[in-house]
């Protein structure tokens, strides 16, 4: 799935990067905690979430996450956006609940599984 398939789907605003909406995106990661995010995320995942502290864009940079979606339309900083920016990272708001929208994207295919080798 793309991440401009993602940005539909969800009728999110594209707050970051849209040059890179093209990417794919292999799983996704619905969570508040960065903790579990760093155990349990695979490669080129999308983190959806509703923690806004930056906090969220360091941890998706050293997962080597394509994209951050953050629900009930929260706003990340400006200082969140450039540093998703350095990064490549798409950021996306969604007003969407973090049940739902993990839902519709499981129920779209995005199963959460990385992508096989």
């Amino acid at each position: 799935m793309t991440i401009a398939e993602i940005q539909k789907l969800l009728d999110a605003k594209v707050l970051c990067c849209e040059d890179n909406l093209d990417k794919e995106v292999f799983s996704a990661c619905g969570c508040d905690l960065m903790s579990d995010v760093l155990a349990y995320v695979k490669d080129q995942a999308v983190l959806l979430t509703g923690l806004v502290n930056p906090q969220v864009v360091r941890t998706a940079v050293m997962m080597d996450m394509v994209c951050i979606v953050f629900v009930r339309s929260k706003s990340p900083s400006e200082d969140m956006l450039a540093l998703a920016k350095d990064n490549g990272i798409v950021v996306l708001s969604t007003d969407k609940r973090l049940y739902e929208a993990c839902g519709m994207l499981y129920a779209s295919g995005l199963d959460g599984k990385a992508k096989k080798a």
